[in-house]
């Protein structure tokens, strides 16, 4: 599925080396998509601008690559699915 703006997904934080803070899913808003193809490091990586709401405040940032896999810090996905 290829992002759009407005749509929600998740946002991973990169948590603390220490620990003190680990790594978790936070509501985000795409804002931007379709980087220039020169920006893209690797084919067939999908890149989105994000509004990140967390409890600490609400931030932006560009060019954040979607992780479906290992859901790495700095990364966004799209939000799994609970069962009913």
């Amino acid at each position: 599925m290829k992002p759009t703006v407005g749509r929600i997904v998740h946002y991973v934080s990169h948590g603390t080396p220490g620990g003190e803070y680990v790594s978790q899913c936070r509501a985000a808003i795409v804002t931007a998509t379709d980087p220039d193809p020169e920006d893209v490091p690797e084919p067939g990586q999908v890149f989105a601008g994000l509004a990140v709401l967390a409890p600490e405040g609400m931030f932006f940032n560009s060019m954040v690559l979607q992780d479906e896999d290992s859901h790495a810090g700095g990364t966004w996905h799209w939000p799994e699915r609970e069962g009913s």
